[in-house]
């Protein structure tokens, strides 16, 4: 009782819903109801997020983009791309060294110029062009395999491309979802975060691409890596961390 009456002094002044829900809610629940009310939460709290699909190979190499960088900085190596050479396929012809002087604007731009050639010469050499429509029917497991056989192409981004283009129920785990699931207790700290999350999650897209943008949207606000704020955290009284991070001050 002394620690929770500590944990909710320090959240004084913040959040009446933090602080509601520490003396509300029940802590003993199974995964999957954990995760339906983290969605809930984070639902009430963002609200719904609109996605517009993107053409498969658009996703892939936007998401190579991604790795090790933020949102901005993905989008600003994706439009000098298009600025310096107008199409993907223009892209697959020009010389590493060209496409990684476009894309030095995201970071990592020699690795992710070479990656970014491999990929796109590969599906045009065995798809006859720029097109991974085919991978729609596939099953979700050799979708993912055939994705995974590229190099430098994770769980992460093969995932994105799977449910955010075809609508196939694979939920992907970047770091800032890696990081929140594990404070919150869902993942345990040397779990396999994509198999932990794939296997409790429901196999309903829709649902999984709502909660992927809103754990990293809580990731970035309210979780980060240091001092994350967990006074104002919608799930701060289904968090195992928070109760040391608020005492801890």
């Amino acid at each position: 009782m002394e620690k929770v009456s500590l944990i909710v002094e320090r959240l004084d002044g913040y959040s009446q819903v933090a602080r509601y829900a520490f003396l509300s809610y029940p802590r003993a629940m199974t995964s999957e109801e954990k995760i339906s009310l983290i969605a809930a939460r984070l639902q009430d709290r963002y609200g719904p997020v609109e996605v517009c699909r993107r053409d498969p190979v658009e996703e892939l190499i936007t998401t190579i983009l991604s790795q090790n960088t933020n949102d901005r900085n993905r989008d600003r190596a994706y439009a000098s791309l298009m600025d310096r050479f107008g199409s993907l396929a223009a892209v697959k012809d020009a010389s590493p060294d060209e496409i990684s002087a476009a894309i030095r604007i995201g970071g990592l731009h020699r690795q992710k110029g070479g990656r970014i050639k491999q990929a796109l010469e590969r599906i045009a050499a065995e798809r006859g062009k720029l097109d991974l429509s085919f991978l729609g029917d596939l099953s979700l497991e050799e979708a993912l395999d055939w994705l995974l056989s590229f190099p430098g192409v994770g769980r992460k981004t093969a995932g994105i491309v799977l449910l955010f283009s075809f609508d196939e129920p694979y939920f992907p785990v970047d770091t800032h979802i890696a990081r929140v699931t594990r404070r919150l207790g869902i993942v345990g700290p040397r779990e396999d975060p994509h198999a932990r999350m794939n296997r409790i999650l429901p196999k309903d897209p829709h649902f999984m691409r709502q909660l992927h943008l809103h754990l990293i949207r809580l990731g970035r606000d309210v979780c980060r890596p240091r001092r994350p704020e967990c006074g104002r955290c919608p799930l701060a009284d289904l968090c195992p961390s928070a109760e040391s991070i608020l005492a801890s001050g």
